[in-house]
């Protein structure tokens, strides 16, 4: 009966893991435009699609960039001056540059620029220098983030699409962010 179960506790997660990327959508062909919290592709053409591990051991290594895509929700415009304004705080993969707002489907120019001068500040002005695009599990900013590097000629670049739900959950350790100025 112990064979059993050992042969169980393997064979349903990788049961579920198989189900689980078997219902991802497909890959488009340009970027999300809308609902960017739902389930994301498994794969990105020209990126490495790595998992906590992977990103754990890059991140350890200082090997690479790590480029938060997880927008920013300003300030209500309009907001009574009595009224209070409490920021959510944002705990990100520590070492990592947010670049909020960057992951949307389409980017204003201002946006845009922000973004380029962003990765360039990350890389060193190096295209070739490891990044790692992430925000949240299931949120398709990374993925459109990362995309958008490699149409910028970012050629090492890397899509964690577990983001910081998969990286707390393995107890990694997070640190409170803010976002990049946009100056």
């Amino acid at each position: 009966m112990k064979g059993r179960a050992i042969l169980a506790a393997l064979i349903v997660p990788l049961t579920i893991a198989a189900q689980a990327k078997s219902k991802a959508p497909a890959e488009p062909d340009g970027y999300r435009l809308d609902a960017y919290r739902a389930p994301v592709p498994a794969t990105l053409k020209g990126a490495a699609v790595i998992d906590t591990a992977t990103a754990f051991k890059l991140w350890r290594e200082k090997t690479a960039a790590f480029i938060d895509a997880l927008p920013h929700a300003p300030k209500p415009e309009g907001l009574p001056p009595n009224a209070v304004w409490r920021e959510q705080p944002r705990f990100d993969i520590p070492g990592s540059i947010w670049l909020p707002d960057t992951g949307y489907g389409a980017l204003s120019e201002a946006t845009q620029a922000y973004f380029e001068k962003g990765l360039a500040r990350a890389t060193g002005e190096n295209k070739a220098k490891p990044l790692v695009f992430y925000c949240l599990n299931d949120c398709w900013m990374s993925w459109n983030a990362a995309k958008r590097a490699m149409s910028l000629g970012y050629s090492n670049v890397s899509w964690y699409p577990q983001g910081t739900d998969g990286w707390a959950a393995a107890k990694h350790p997070l640190d409170e962010r803010k976002p990049e100025p946009r100056e």
